[in-house]
């Protein structure tokens, strides 16, 4: 038996003597017991500080990109664009989409001059008196619808080409007007685009080559749609080649068309 393996009783009893006759006793090793660590006085905790410049350096931007970005202001001044930041294409809607609302309003606009040159078979129909039965009387109405259906075409026309969609070298600018006073913008980082695609649904949008754009995001799954888009199909490869290129690192430029 070991001597650690020896029973607590057998302690007491000697195990060996030396040459002089005199007991030799086992005892279990006893491992020392280490000193407390006193905490220091007045010990603070570790903290780290992270150096920062005052004044960052700043990004060295090319001739060339500095030209495409003073052109870009110069031809979109309303956009708000970050320094070397250039248009790469501009997407607007196809004008089929005016259809309806131009041919409603010219169809009113023709009834009513219609009616105003051809008043006096009016007069004979509904036998006219009076002033009712003065022409000038008459002009006045007729043309004031005139003027308010022209007004309503044009503001149709002016919140539909001032939906517009922009691919810049660095992200995704949409301008949206809802009405004639209402007008927003989405900005999107080439970074943060998951997915985008196109669809053109039903024989007339292939025929006319319109259809729409879809952009989803990452992280809170935004998703952008920009309809009436003419030849879809070429300004998302446009798009798809400048998000692969952003995201691995490459310049993004016009030549990806």
């Amino acid at each position: 038996m070991e001597p650690e393996q020896l029973p607590s009783e057998e302690y007491t009893h000697p195990v060996a003597y030396d040459v002089e006759g005199r007991p030799l006793y086992a005892h279990p090793a006893v491992a020392p017991t280490p000193a407390p660590i006193s905490p220091m006085p007045n010990a603070q905790p570790q903290v780290v500080h992270m150096a920062r410049p005052i004044e960052p350096v700043k990004q060295e931007v090319s001739l060339d990109t500095k030209l495409k970005h003073d052109k870009s202001r110069r031809l979109y001044p309303t956009l708000n664009l970050s320094e070397g930041e250039y248009i790469i294409s501009a997407v607007r809607r196809h004008p089929i989409g005016l259809f309806i609302p131009l041919a409603i309003g010219l169809l009113l606009v023709s009834m009513a001059l219609s009616l105003l040159f051809n008043y006096d078979i009016v007069i004979q129909l509904f036998s006219l008196t009076g002033t009712s039965a003065n022409p000038f009387v008459a002009a006045v109405p007729v043309l004031l619808f005139t003027v308010l259906v022209s007004l309503g075409v044009y503001v149709a026309y002016y919140v539909y080409n001032n939906n517009r969609f922009f691919l810049t070298n660095e992200s995704v600018i949409q301008e949206i007007q809802v009405s004639l006073f209402a007008h927003h913008e989405q900005t999107v980082s080439l970074a943060n685009i998951e997915d985008a695609s196109y669809t053109q649904q039903g024989i007339i949008e292939q025929f006319f080559n319109y259809g729409s754009i879809r952009l989803s995001t990452e992280g809170d799954e935004t998703t952008y749609r920009f309809t009436y888009v003419a030849n879809p199909k070429q300004h998302i490869a446009t798009l798809n080649n400048a998000v692969e290129a952003f995201k691995n690192g490459r310049p993004v430029s016009d030549s990806d068309n």
